[in-house]
């Protein structure tokens, strides 16, 4: 099984860095005695995150220009909006951030410490490889409760594999079927960035969050900085 970001992602997006860490032979059931350690990853997170939004017009601080530029060059849905600002408007906010699963947490904590946008899959759940890239437009997509198809547009950017979208305008939206769930033992995490200075933040948040994984669940995981110049990795 390969990660592989297409050649007409790295058109859009030269300067782009996908990290990428394969984590097996997790345990990610869901202890709700561990909930207070989350929550105060969760909240430090937060915290954190408060650095990233200086103007209190949200909408020019600059992580968020960022990525709404870089979703300006392709195709989304109406409303698509990165993941990142999704978390950094709920802090912008004052709201909270509560336990979801182990993994999950991990990456959210990170993904508010330093301002990327992060994701995860089950490896089990993906068929055939990992892609990022243009989408033909018609990939099947359900996402978390939905019993619709909602297809890919074309031209939108998309993760997929054999069966279908992944994720959607980048991880604006996840898939229900590829989802990190506490059945997950293999996962896929990935953190984005799109240009240098997010590269280094996404290189720093990743090595937190191998550090994370490594402590919580007592597995090492493997990562590999996807570029222009590496754009896929056997995993």
């Amino acid at each position: 099984m390969k990660v592989i970001v297409e050649k007409e992602f790295w058109e859009l997006f030269p300067q782009a860095q996908i990290s990428i860490m394969v984590a097996k032979g997790l345990d990610n059931s869901v202890d709700e005695s561990k909930d207070t350690y989350f929550k105060s990853l969760l909240n430090k997170g937060s915290k954190r995150a408060e650095t990233f939004i200086e103007d209190d017009t949200f909408t020019q601080n600059i992580v968020i220009q960022e990525w709404r530029n870089a979703f300006s060059k392709f195709r989304t849905k109406k409303g698509a909006r990165s993941s990142i600002e999704a978390l950094l408007k709920r802090v912008s906010q004052g709201r909270e951030f509560n336990p979801i699963n182990p993994l999950v947490d991990l990456y959210n904590s990170v993904s508010l410490s330093h301002a990327v946008p992060c994701g995860g899959e089950d490896m089990a759940k993906i068929q055939g490889d990992l892609h990022l890239g243009k989408a033909e437009g018609g990939e099947a997509f359900f996402p978390l409760g939905a019993e619709t198809n909602a297809p890919a547009l074309p031209g939108e950017i998309i993760y997929y594999d054999d069966e279908g979208a992944v994720c959607r305008c980048f991880n604006w939206r996840e898939a229900q079927r590829t989802m990190l769930t506490e059945g997950t033992t293999d996962a896929v995490l990935v953190i984005e960035a799109i240009n240098e200075d997010q590269a280094k933040r996404a290189q720093v948040a990743m090595n937190e969050l191998k550090s994370l994984v490594e402590d919580y669940f007592g597995v090492k995981g493997e990562i590999t900085n996807l570029t222009i110049n590496q754009p896929s990795v056997e995993m």
